[in-house]
């Protein structure tokens, strides 16, 4: 009689596809190419440019804090003699910024291999809007980024083999789009908020992937979410108001990971050739994909839906100004 496999006695919800367990040192030399990551002057963001600039590549740190990019540019150097890496401001809460931003990036001239849509704010005790009216979780971790990616776009499409990775989060699976009241003006919860921006991240990502097909763009779009890590987006995102918050910032160190190793999942659908495809969706191996290895990941059913991620395309571009090529 033969034995049953693992997965016969592994429940639905834990089934990954194998894959090897994959780390910085399986990361293709990235030698000639160029990145702009934002958000990258701490945490997840601050990993990723580490990573890719000591694998070879050019990397752009775009965020809003001058001081900070200052002080992550010299540890980059530290860290990494002789990498070609730079500071940019970018705020993702400002239509203006985003706009001046990638017209003095389009205006180098210079192809751009891969754009990480990294930044974001997390569960604002109470509701803030952006400078252009937007709700700030929505404004900043989802509507920003669909607006740099679109006016990036031309210089994604002059490199030869262009990806952009948009970051999720396991938050996006507990959440739905308000379509009727996208910016929580009705009604604002700062989790409920976070969620909806992750979720919103996700479609985005594989709507972009659709789009690119569709349209002969070239772009691969994937998505990577880092489980249950340790960053500065925990520590100063959530505030300190509530039990429920102070705990879970207690637990991490026991339960998640550090930035370093969240950070694998971003870096796999960045750089590795098996994700070069586009669609894929990645995060932890582990348990409940809250730590480990990067695996494909559990897209819920709202990121999934198709008609739902066309409708909200149509949203976010118009609310930016977004312009998209036929």
């Amino acid at each position: 009689m033969s034995t049953p496999s693992l997965k016969a006695w592994t429940p639905r919800h834990l089934i990954k596809d194998i894959m090897p367990a994959w780390t910085r040192n399986d990361m293709p030399s990235q030698a000639g190419q160029r990145a702009i990551i934002t958000g990258a002057t701490g945490g997840l963001g601050f990993e990723t440019a580490l990573a890719l600039a000591q694998a070879g590549s050019a990397v752009v740190l775009a965020a809003r804090d001058p001081a900070k990019g200052a002080d992550a540019l010299g540890r980059l150097r530290a860290a990494c003699p002789g990498a070609d890496v730079h500071f940019a401001r970018l705020d993702l809460a400002s239509l203006a910024s985003v706009r001046a931003f990638a017209q003095t990036e389009i205006d180098r001239g210079r192809p751009l291999d891969l754009l990480i849509n990294n930044a974001g704010v997390m569960a604002l005790p109470t509701r803030r809007v952006t400078e252009d009216g937007f709700e700030m979780q929505m404004g900043t971790n989802y509507l920003g980024h669909v607006a740099l990616t679109a006016a990036l776009l031309p210089a994604l499409r002059a490199a030869p083999a262009p990806r952009v990775v948009s970051l999720s989060s396991l938050a996006h699976r507990g959440a739905h789009i308000k379509e009727r009241d996208l910016q929580a003006a009705k009604r604002y919860t700062p989790w409920g908020a976070y969620g909806q921006s992750k979720l919103a991240m996700l479609m985005f990502a594989l709507t972009l992937e659709r789009q690119s097909a569709a349209h002969g763009w070239g772009i691969a779009s994937n998505a990577a979410h880092p489980g249950l890590a340790t960053t500065d987006l925990f520590t100063s995102g959530p505030g300190r108001r509530g039990i429920g918050n102070r705990l879970m910032q207690r637990a991490l160190p026991f339960f998640g990971h550090n930035a370093a190793s969240g950070v694998l999942p971003v870096l796999y659908a960045a750089t590795a050739p098996e994700a070069a495809g586009g669609g894929g969706y990645y995060g932890p191996a582990g348990w409940f994909e809250i730590k480990g290895p990067p695996a494909k990941a559990r897209v819920a059913s709202a990121a999934a839906d198709t008609a739902a991620g066309a409708r909200l395309w149509r949203q976010a571009t118009a609310l930016t100004g977004a312009i998209w090529p036929d």
